[in-house]
């Protein structure tokens, strides 16, 4: 009889516990579902002329560009430490002084310091990962995400639409460190671009 009072007290406590753990996860939904706006509070987009930053120019395309280095403008903008996550936003400007369309189907931007070191392109959705990966975010509503990736990706460089004549363009593109390490005083930064009728490097300091 002891053995068939322990074995329904054990039932009880499993039943209890799956209770228990449903009322949890039940909260928890609640808790995100209620939360449904960005995961961070995205500045909106002025779309203002670059100002400072490095200019180059060929075959009639001028590119004027200003690499984010400060964490207090990335934190202005996004509400995310971008330095410490290692990823570098660079604002660009783009004008069309040809007389032709051009496409960015098969543009690349290429990033490179002065050790030799191969920074990656990343676009906004692959950006908005790493800010989640560096600040440890794992759980969070899809909707909320979905908000903080739109937002972000407003302040994207349009790459989708041909950039018709006497046409100018502005927008952030993003790199990663070479190693995911934290930004640190990077020199001897290199933007190229490629793809265009001709290509176009930038020499930022």
């Amino acid at each position: 009889m002891r053995e068939s009072g322990a074995m329904m007290s054990g039932a009880k406590k499993s039943v209890r516990t799956r209770e228990l753990a449903r009322l949890a996860a039940l909260a928890l939904a609640l808790l995100l579902a209620a939360c449904g706006g960005s995961l961070y509070k995205v500045k909106p987009k002025i779309d203002a002329p670059v100002a400072g930053g490095s200019e180059a120019s060929a075959a009639g395309f001028k590119v004027r560009a200003v690499p984010l280095f400060a964490d207090e403008e990335s934190q202005e903008l996004f509400e995310a430490n971008l330095p410490l996550a290692g990823l570098l936003p660079v604002r660009l400007e783009m004008s069309n002084e040809g007389a032709s369309p051009v496409s960015f189907e098969r543009v690349r931007f290429r990033l490179r310091d002065a050790e030799g070191g191969e920074w990656k392109f990343r676009t906004p959705k692959q950006a908005v990962s790493r800010i989640l990966e560096s600040d440890q975010v794992y759980l969070y509503n899809p909707n909320s995400r979905r908000a903080f990736q739109e937002a972000v990706n407003q302040h994207g460089f349009d790459l989708a639409t041909p950039l018709e004549p006497a046409a100018r363009r502005r927008g952030l593109i993003f790199f990663q460190t070479p190693k995911k390490e934290q930004l640190n005083n990077p020199r001897g930064l290199v933007l190229t671009i490629e793809g265009l009728p001709q290509p176009v490097e930038v020499i930022f300091n």
